[in-house]
């Protein structure tokens, strides 16, 4: 887009005729290409240096109102295409990404203009400078909710660029003051817009998959009415941020230094509400009406976010079960059901298909690790993985649980352990052959866990396959866990001899 004009040429849009053209073209353009074409509009707007100041901001305004439908409907749709092939995933990842950081990056340069224009120009622009806060805001949050769909990571200078931003409408007394942000939208403020990006963060999105976190998302915007951002140090104060500082908000285990910039939050409130929520949704079967979550969920996939919502805004963090213990040591990994499988069947022998990671702590109910991560890589909430430590002499299966990006190609990975003597059995399910792990020792008249593929676990068909020279035969209960390729549930061993 940049290389169309050249020094001397006229901006298409800085012709109304032309301008508007493009705009019709932008907001009637299918999703994907929408955001494309305006990220590339923005991004030549930003660096033509032909556009008095407030020509430019109603340009920026005017793009964004024309892509912000389509924007959000690809963040509705993204948590559907993780099955889709790595080259489709990326591109419908890289085009909304860059959108938002386009959009940021014009706001932030229109508010760079102002502080440098002369009165005259200033002054025209005054009126919409509490609109062009919000909107930063809200772009700001989008491109948040972007990374973390790919678990990050997220530059110290977000957060120090998204509290500047707060700390000038505060200065100009402008934080609190009702604005629209969209036509048609509710009313909101810049601080609950600011408030929104710090409880999302919160909300610990690195244990969600993709559509965990469009769900918790707008949940937050639903809850929103029970958090306050406060200056003052009380004793139900939970989280604290310094808007000043290229820091995150934090879970106050101390106070820290105290500073005009130091705000609390807490969701103490909000906790009671999401337990009620839990429950209604529970008793009806069904999500409320008067809840938005920009689509329809089954009960199953809402539950579990309000349940990790419940346990984020908690006054008090959830105790570890098991303690840590910090050690240095290499660990091999193989991902998915099949990969396990031919692992405990020695069917598996080699590197093929083994990554080598580093563990950094372990506990009796898992380990934490550090991931040479690609652009592109395997790795979600939810996968299965066969673990085999440096001098071990039996693979274990754990499922990963926390996933956060610390670096272009590193990563910091939870895995809880699900058994550390598991079999691989070629099962009998009603006449078809299927592989399956056993998670636990079989005992007549007890109950045991198994993975399966997804699609292999069903209600009253009982499982048959030879074990140590015996025979088992179980029958399931209830699903425990599910994956994107596997279940987790427990059966009862009704024979085993």
């Amino acid at each position: 887009m940049l290389g169309l004009f050249s020094n001397n040429a006229k901006h298409p849009l800085a012709e109304a005729r032309e301008a508007k053209r493009i705009l019709a073209e932008v907001a009637g353009r299918e999703p994907l290409r929408a955001v494309e074409d305006a990220g590339a509009w923005l991004e030549s707007l930003t660096a033509d240096e032909g556009f008095k100041l407030p020509q430019r901001l109603d340009l920026v305004f005017r793009l964004d109102e024309a892509a912000v439908a389509q924007a959000r409907r690809l963040g509705h749709d993204y948590p559907a295409l993780r099955r889709a092939t790595r080259s489709q995933e990326a591109r419908q990842w890289e085009f909304p990404h860059n959108y938002w950081q386009h959009l940021a990056a014009a706001y932030q340069d229109c508010l760079a203009r102002h502080a440098a224009a002369e009165k005259k120009d200033a002054d025209a622009i005054r009126s919409q400078l509490p609109l062009l806060y919000g909107r930063l805001i809200n772009a700001l949050a989008a491109q948040l909710k972007w990374k973390q769909f790919r678990y990050g990571p997220v530059d110290p200078a977000f957060w120090l660029t998204l509290g500047r931003i707060y700390l000038v409408a505060v200065d100009a007394r402008l934080a609190q003051k009702a604005l629209q942000l969209y036509p048609g939208a509710g009313e909101t403020t810049i601080e609950a817009e600011y408030l929104k990006v710090l409880i999302f963060h919160a909300t610990s999105m690195d244990k969600l998959q993709p559509l965990g976190i469009e769900i918790a998302e707008r949940f937050i915007n639903y809850f929103m009415p029970y958090f306050s951002l406060i200056r003052e140090v009380r004793p139900e104060n939970v989280y604290w941020v310094d808007a000043a500082k290229p820091l995150p908000p934090t879970r106050l285990a101390q106070l820290p230094e105290v500073t005009p910039t130091l705000r609390f939050f807490n969701g103490t409130r909000a906790v009671d509400a999401v337990a009620k929520t839990i429950a209604q949704i529970r008793a009806e079967g069904r999500v409320p009406p008067g809840i938005n979550l920009g689509g329809q969920y089954e009960v199953d996939a809402v539950i579990p976010v309000l349940e990790h919502l419940a346990i984020c805004w908690a006054p008090k963090p959830p105790m570890r079960s098991n303690a840590r213990h910090r050690i240095n040591s290499p660990l091999k990994v193989v991902n998915g059901l099949a990969a396990v499988h031919r692992r405990l069947s020695g069917g598996g022998d080699g590197t093929d298909g083994v990554e080598t990671w580093v563990i950094d702590d372990v506990s009796l109910g898992g380990l934490g690790a550090q991931v040479t991560a690609s652009r592109n890589d395997w790795i979600h909430i939810g996968a299965l993985v066969g673990l085999l430590p440096e001098g071990g002499d039996n693979w274990l299966i754990g499922i990963v649980r926390r996933y956060v990006r610390t670096g272009p190609n590193q990563a910091s990975v939870g895995i809880e352990t699900v058994s550390k003597m598991p079999r691989a059995v070629l099962a009998d399910a009603g006449g078809l052959q299927t592989e399956a792990l056993l998670l636990d020792v079989p005992e007549v008249g007890e109950y045991a866990r198994m993975v399966l593929p997804g699609n292999a676990l069903e209600d009253q068909v009982a499982l048959l396959f030879p074990l140590d020279d015996k025979n088992a035969r179980l029958h399931p209960r209830e699903m425990i866990a599910k994956g994107t390729d596997f279940v987790v549930a427990n059966f009862f061993v009704q024979s085993y001899s």
